[in-house]
Formats: structure tokens, C-alpha cells, sequence
């Protein structure tokens, strides 16, 4: 029965990693990159400067309200966020509802800070996007990606588990690696890289559904607050939303002095540093003051909150982090999803930790192509081997092909950050036509070649581009800057030993096929 129960996880452990192992592949590279989002923001905006040693806060939020008065007035709500970490490294503005002649509605803006001016870059899509894409998956409808990348985690859940029950060795398996065996080699590599990733698999993926359940299991919100979309406003306000905040009054009113109230945080938070001030109702005589601390300072996603009156400064409400237990384990849950609270060097296990999970997928991959290949030669076989490689090798290209847009796309063109994303999503087009047009060993290696290309020369087209080369950054210690360069070379190499193994085994694959005899020696034997 044991037998039999496992011989049916191992069906459902390759037919889901088969069906789905694309998407899931292109999730994790996606998700992989947007541990870095921040470095490689700054990257494709080089006209940034580096981090800087910052104003006091007071300085930066009075710096700060100085532009949101003048550009956003009669808004309904005022942001700012402090460069406290490498999440936010330069201070922030954001507004919505503004109102007047010439005003935009809603904003965005960086500023310097070392002197609260505006900080102009170039429109660039950035890591940002690149993060987004492994659950927004770019040009879907929102619910239609909301599902799809729910269904692909939780049949990677059920991938997970079914693979620890089939590998009874599983144990065994981490120190086991035997090269050049073919279908044995694939194995040994898919079941090494999964054990080693398996508890970070695991949590990533459960936390992953964790971070969409209200949209997985909305029929709980309704049967206790009703069906209709006013509803589930008011659960989230519930949940979510700040306490003591009103409505606007219509009876203009001057915001209190801004100096009292950080004050005021300050005492209070002794060992939890100002994060970030939303004013809501700015002007208004209903104004309140929400001051946060930093939901990144640890793996729970969460701060705590202070709501002051935004006329008279008088502190109305102050509520802790932890609300509830249900709330702080979904907070642990998305706090370790997402990783914000880590260290340089913690941050790099959660990319290499990404990368062995993309090549769990990968090695999952090609061993059904390989397993099937000694026996069987048909359609399906031949079109999934296309789809491997263009996935597999493409996806890696295509983004390089989105950093060389970034150097290369004309500074004014229009919808400048879109343009980008088109062009990784052409360039993966092309590597899909490429795979089509070509037999898959060949696809294997001219795709390799031409990611280790596109990678090792980002830095020779980033010194043609900008002031921000390779020797510049390393003499100014700008890390950030330095480090993109010196990784994609690092990509390019790895991708050149790649093209040259790939290269070197087809070889040794030609001379030991035996050779055709040609028709005239065939005629000849027969004479003789």
C-alpha cells in the first residue's frame, strides 16, 4: 500500500512540476531579483546620487511638508518616509487627491538627504517592476494574475510535499552528486539543490499564500460582514486602518507645528526610530497626524502607531504593532516573504536560496525531457524540450535585454519605464522564435552565449552611457553601483562556462554516435 501511495505522489509530484514549473520558474527568477529591487533601482537610475548621511528628521519632514505645501495643496493625503534603511534610501513624498490649477492629482518624489531638494532621475521601470512582475505577472488582469500565481504556489506546495514523500533517501540525497551519468546526473542535481532549499521552499511558498488569502478565501470576510464590496471596506478598515481617523470637515484650519509632535514620538520611542508621517486632511479642521515606526526593523511586518490631531498636536490614539496573535503570524509571514528586515549578508542567502529554488524547477524540468527522450520521440516531447530552453535560458536573457534598454532608450521618449518591459518581454519573444527555429542542443548553447554576452558587456555599455562606470564607483565606494557591475559579470561568466560545457558535451556526443555508412561504400562492401 506504502508502494502504491508513493508510486501515485510521484505522478502528481511530475505532472504539477511539469504544467506549472514555467510559471513557477519565471516567479522565482522575478522573485529572486526583487530581494535587490533597491540596488537595482538605483542602477538603472544613475543620475541618483549614492547614500548620504542624512539631516535630522526634523529638518527632513519640515524640508519635506515645504514641498507638499507648495506642490500638492488641498490634498487629501500627505506622505513622507525617512532614509532609515536600504528599503528607503533617500526621503520620500507622496500625495493623492490634490486639487487646484495646475496640480497634479497625486505624486511621487525623492529628495536629497542631505539637502531636502528634489531629486530628478530618469523614467525608469526598475527593480520595482521586476519585483511586482513575480505575482503581478506584468500585462494580466489583476485577478486573473491573482489566481494564476495562487494556483501555481499552492500546486508548489503540493509539488514540495509529494517530493519529500517520494524520495525515501531524502537524507542521502544532499551529499549524493555523481556528474557525467546523463538522466542519473539530473536527478542527483534536482534532488541536491531541493534539499538544501527545502525549509526556505517551504516557507516562501506558504507565506506566499499567506500574502493573498483575502483574495483566496473571501467567502470568510463575507459570512461575517456581508457580501458586498462596502463589506469588505469595512473589515480592512478594521484591520488596517489607523484609529481616531475622521472625514474632512470643510473648515479650513492651519497643521500644527510638525516639531512638538516628532518630539512627542521621540520620548515615546526611545529605541524605535521615526519611519515614516501621513497627514490626512491636510488644512482641514479634521486633520490627524498618523506617525509610524519601521515595520522593517524586524521579521514581523509591522510598526507601531501614533495618531496625533493634526491642528491642535494633541496625541488621540497609540496603537502597538502586535494587535492581535492571527495579525502578528500573518505580519511574521510577510515579513519573512518579503526579507526587508535583512542584512547584506542575510539578504544574499535569501537570493541564493531564490536561485536554488528556480534551479530545483529547472533541473525538474529538463530530467522530464531527458527521462522521456531515450525511449520516446514525439510532438509533445520535442515542444516541451522548446519550451525548457526558451524559459530556462530566455528569461535570464530577456532581463539582460531590459538593463541594456535602460542604457539605451532614448532619455525623452514617452512611457520611457514601459518601453523597457516591452523590450524584456520581445527580447524573451525572440529567444522563443529562436527555440522554435532551431534544434534544442543548438538552442542550449547559442542562448547561453548570447546571455553571457549580454551580461559581461552591461558594464562597458553602462561607462559608454553614464558617468557612473566600473572604476568610478569602486573609487568612490559606492558599493551599490560597483556591485551591479561586478554581479552581472559574474552572470556573464557563469553563462560562458555554461555555453562552453554545453558546447564541449555536444561534442563528445558526436564522436560517440557511430558513423553513417554513405550509400557508395555501401555498394562498394556489396561488390566485394
Amino acid at each position: 500500500m506504502s508502494g502504491l501511495f508513493r508510486q501515485s505522489m510521484a505522478w502528481l509530484h511530475t505532472w504539477v512540476g511539469l504544467l506549472l514549473g514555467w510559471l513557477l520558474y519565471f516567479m522565482f527568477i522575478t522573485g529572486s531579483a526583487g530581494y535587490l529591487d533597491t540596488e537595482i533601482d538605483r542602477w538603472m537610475n544613475p543620475e541618483l546620487p549614492a547614500s548620504q548621511r542624512s539631516l535630522p528628521a526634523a529638518q527632513l519632514i519640515q524640508h519635506a511638508l515645504g514641498h507638499l505645501e507648495i506642490h500638492a495643496p488641498g490634498a487629501e493625503r500627505w506622505f513622507i518616509s525617512l532614509p532609515l534603511s536600504r528599503n528607503d534610501p533617500y526621503p520620500r513624498v507622496f500625495w493623492s487627491g490634490a486639487q487646484g490649477e495646475g496640480v497634479q492629482p497625486s505624486g511621487d518624489r525623492w529628495l536629497d538627504a542631505g539637502s531636502g531638494e528634489v531629486l530628478s532621475g530618469r523614467d525608469t521601470a526598475g527593480g520595482q517592476t521586476l519585483y511586482r512582475m513575480h505575482w503581478k505577472l506584468h500585462y494580466l488582469p489583476e485577478a486573473v494574475a491573482d489566481w494564476a500565481v495562487g494556483i501555481a504556489t499552492l500546486f508548489m506546495l503540493v509539488a514540495l510535499v509529494t517530493g519529500v514523500i517520494v524520495h525515501k533517501k531524502i537524507f542521502a540525497d544532499f551529499f549524493t552528486f555523481r556528474p557525467n551519468k546523463g538522466q542519473r546526473s539530473w536527478l542527483d542535481a534536482h534532488n541536491l539543490v531541493s534539499v538544501i532549499s527545502l525549509p526556505f521552499q517551504l516557507m516562501i511558498t506558504y507565506s506566499g499564500l499567506i500574502f493573498m488569502m483575502f483574495v483566496y478565501l473571501p467567502l470568510i470576510i463575507s459570512a461575517w460582514y456581508g457580501p458586498s464590496e462596502e463589506n469588505r471596506q469595512v473589515f480592512f478598515d478594521e484591520l488596517f486602518s489607523a484609529p481616531a481617523l475622521v472625514g474632512a470637515s470643510g473648515r479650513p484650519a492651519p497643521l500644527t507645528d510638525l516639531g512638538p509632535v516628532i518630539g512627542a514620538t521621540q520620548q515615546r520611542w526611545i529605541d524605535n526610530p521615526l519611519a515614516s508621517l501621513e497627514i490626512h486632511n491636510p488644512g482641514d479642521a479634521n486633520a490627524r497626524i498618523v506617525v509610524r515606526g519601521d515595520f522593517a526593523a524586524g521579521p514581523l511586518r509591522a510598526a507601531d502607531m501614533l495618531v496625533f490631531d493634526g491642528v491642535t498636536g494633541e496625541l488621540l490614539a497609540e496603537q502597538p504593532a502586535q494587535t492581535s496573535q492571527a495579525k502578528a503570524f500573518r505580519d511574521l509571514m510577510l515579513g519573512l516573504h518579503e526579507g526587508l528586515f535583512a542584512d547584506p549578508l542575510l539578504r544574499s542567502f535569501y537570493v541564493f536560496l531564490g536561485l536554488l529554488g528556480a534551479a530545483m524547477i529547472a533541473t525538474g524540468l529538463v530530467l522530464w525531457t531527458v527521462k522521456r527522450r531515450q525511449r520516446d520521440d514525439h510532438f509533445g516531447l520535442r515542444l516541451v524540450e522548446r519550451l525548457n530552453v526558451a524559459t530556462l535560458i530566455g528569461l535570464p536573457l530577456a532581463i539582460a535585454g531590459y538593463f541594456w534598454a535602460n542604457r539605451l532608450l532614448p532619455l525623452a521618449i514617452n512611457q520611457r519605464a514601459e518601453w523597457e518591459v516591452h523590450c524584456l518581454f520581445l527580447v524573451w519573444l525572440l529567444a522563443f522564435i529562436h527555440a522554435s527555429l532551431r534544434p534544442p542542443s543548438a538552442v542550449w548553447r547559442e542562448q547561453s552565449w548570447a546571455a553571457a554576452l549580454l551580461f559581461a558587456l552591461l558594464p562597458a555599455v553602462n561607462a559608454l552611457t553614464t558617468s557612473r562606470h566600473l572604476g568610478q564607483s569602486l573609487a568612490a565606494r559606492d558599493w551599490v553601483m560597483a556591485g551591479f557591475d561586478l554581479g552581472v559579470l559574474s552572470l556573464g561568466a557563469g553563462f560562458a562556462l555554461l555555453a562552453m560545457h554545453l558546447a564541449k558535451r555536444s561534442r563528445r556526443v558526436k564522436r560517440a554516435q557511430p558513423a553513417v555508412p554513405s550509400a557508395d561504400s555501401s555498394c562498394q562492401q556489396t561488390s566485394n
